[in-house]
């Protein structure tokens, strides 16, 4: 009964001496270092080749390394095994601090800023809002999305949400399926936490972006996006940012990863680039949770955050 680790993207190394030292006496191997695929009980996964979880015919389990599963389902030979992906709240908080402090960076002129700093010119660039003049639109209301929105609302943000399904969140407007355009209409920011499905594949488009205000304090819309790379439309995004559509973008995750050298989002002016890192995490805590949910599955129990493979989330 052996776990298997299978990364790619990422020096598998750390990880398969992280949990070796957390569960010194469990058998855990890193592909391509199999041994026999009848051990292999359990997969904790990044981005797997595709076919390879096919091989192991006592596979009993499978758990993303990451808070999506996309790059799971994406492999049309996957084994009808329970799926779970990662939720820590270290992961969980990590992403609301790039969140509010990238929408701070947009309200507050901070990259212009910077410009007049390079230029030694001592300006005060107006008009110059409040938080509570922003509007702010989280698109996505899972575990990501309901803490960042908690976040904004601290800062004072004027803040409204929207998912494919009803949710109900405390003195924060939602907004549901159907009435995205709506949603749409009253945000001057758009925060994008979706998970990558199906339907929600190149949902950042130029219809999108010209759905969202125009009218808001910061002249024409942000778009900022830590969900996932396959639900933005770049070459939308770099039209919508040269024609006025947009005023702005600060994009974490991209259709390709590692970005291009050659993407012009790198030189972009009003692009702001991270490299995939919005939720960065403590290491050991999600080694924590992988064991953990080997063990609780072993005794019989579900894992802590199970996808539901027909949502992809």
């Amino acid at each position: 009964m052996a776990l298997l680790l299978c990364i790619t993207q990422w020096d598998v190394g750390p990880w398969l001496d992280r949990l070796r030292r957390l569960a010194p006496g469990r058998d855990i191997r890193a592909w391509p270092e199999v041994g026999n695929p009848s051990d292999i009980t359990y997969a904790a996964l990044w981005k797997q080749p595709p076919g390879l979880l096919s091989s192991f015919p006592n596979l009993k389990g499978i758990i993303s390394l990451g808070a999506g599963v996309d790059h799971v389902l994406s492999d049309p030979t996957l084994p009808d095994v329970p799926l779970c992906r990662v939720v820590d709240g270290n992961l969980t908080t990590r992403m609301s601090e790039w969140v509010v402090m990238h929408a701070l960076i947009h309200l507050r002129h901070q990259r212009d800023y910077d410009l007049l700093q390079r230029q030694k010119l001592w300006r005060e660039i107006m008009p110059s809002p409040a938080a509570q003049e922003l509007r702010v639109g989280v698109m996505g209301l899972g575990v990501l999305g309901l803490d960042a929105i908690h976040k904004l609302k601290v800062m004072g943000f004027d803040v409204a949400g929207w998912s494919r399904t009803p949710k109900q969140i405390d003195g924060v407007r939602t907004y549901a399926g159907n009435d995205l355009d709506a949603f749409l209409a009253r945000t001057d920011l758009l925060v994008c936490l979706l998970p990558l499905t199906p339907q929600t594949k190149g949902v950042l488009n130029r219809s999108l972006f010209e759905k969202l205000a125009h009218d808001g304090v910061l002249g024409a819309p942000v778009l900022m996006n830590a969900g996932r790379g396959g639900l933005q439309v770049e070459k939308d995004i770099l039209a919508c940012l040269d024609e006025g559509v947009l005023r702005a973008a600060t994009l974490d995750v991209f259709e390709t990863e590692p970005l291009p050298a050659d993407s012009p989002l790198w030189s972009h002016p009003a692009v702001t680039v991270t490299p995939h890192n919005s939720a960065i995490s403590d290491e050991d805590a999600v080694g924590r949770f992988v064991l953990r949910q080997v063990d609780r599955h072993e005794r019989g129990l579900p894992f802590e955050a199970p996808v539901d493979r027909t949502r992809h989330y």
